[in-house]
């Protein structure tokens, strides 16, 4: 598995959840936040797929700006 920036990070100890914000219709997003200094996503159908890795501080930026 291979972030958007190509490099494969370790999610050997990643604990995934769907997010709250994917209003539970099948079509969500995943959220392993259990990592120390970084938060990875994935899409929920493609759990092979791509993982976008975020800073916290920019996971944060990003949820404080959601609505």
């Amino acid at each position: 598995m291979k972030s958007a920036g190509g490099i494969s990070p370790n999610l050997s100890g990643a604990t995934w959840r769907s997010s709250t914000y994917s209003g539970g219709n099948n079509e969500c997003v995943e959220v392993a936040d259990d990592l120390p200094h970084v938060v990875h996503v994935r899409d929920s159908k493609r759990v092979t797929g791509p993982v976008i890795t975020f800073s916290r501080a920019a996971w944060g930026t990003f949820l404080a700006n959601l609505g």
